[in-house]
């Protein structure tokens, strides 16, 4: 009986090549990443890509993924924090710093990635918005716990204030990308929740 093949290992490092791509979806856009841009910043061939990751829409969402978990990972760590007001804080404060680090495209990969894009990148579009939903709907969740447990007043609105950080975060996210300084928005975020919580 014959021995079944085992295929040839990657000669690329499969992480490091999802991170490019995910710095250059960041910087360009779902619609702007050309496969020759993905492919020449990941160092690999189009068909080492396709093999290993799918085509571009694949690849897109599993560099948001791999940004979800990474850049913008700080919207489930501020979940964590004790208090309703902490976990604001600790959600703009993580915001303006993912969307001014230096080295890494500025702005929001999940605002800026598909906000411009046409009919083929409609997939890209959508799942952003989904992407976005979520975000809310988790904050949404932590802070209709913070209502329940006294932590905010009895008549606040958790839709409402997580709607309202979910604004201000993307609105900093476009301001980044615009050029603005990290300690500009940084007082912008400061001076949102001077009056926590929003009614």
């Amino acid at each position: 009986m014959e021995k079944a093949q085992v295929g040839r290992p990657r000669a690329f490092d499969a992480e490091a090549a999802l991170e490019k791509a995910m710095v250059v979806f960041w910087a360009e856009g779902y619609e702007g990443a050309s496969l020759t841009d993905l492919t020449e910043a990941m160092g690999i061939s189009r068909k080492s890509m396709y093999a290993a990751f799918g085509n571009k829409e694949q690849l897109f969402r599993k560099a948001l993924q791999r940004y979800t978990e990474g850049p913008a990972s700080y919207g489930a760590e501020a979940l964590q924090a004790p208090t309703a007001r902490a976990v604001a804080m600790a959600f703009l404060t993580g915001a303006v710093r993912a969307n001014t680090r230096p080295g890494r495209p500025a702005g929001c990969l999940g605002v800026q990635g598909g906000l411009a894009a046409g009919e083929s990148g409609r997939v890209a579009r959508d799942t952003l918005v989904e992407w976005r939903a979520m975000g809310q709907a988790q904050l949404r969740e932590r802070f209709r716990r913070a209502v329940e447990e006294g932590d905010l007043p009895a008549g606040a609105d958790p839709e409402l204030i997580a709607r309202y950080l979910m604004t201000l975060a993307h609105g900093l996210a476009v301001q980044a990308a615009s050029g603005a300084a990290c300690e500009d928005l940084q007082r912008v975020a400061d001076a949102a929740l001077r009056n926590w919580p929003p009614s």
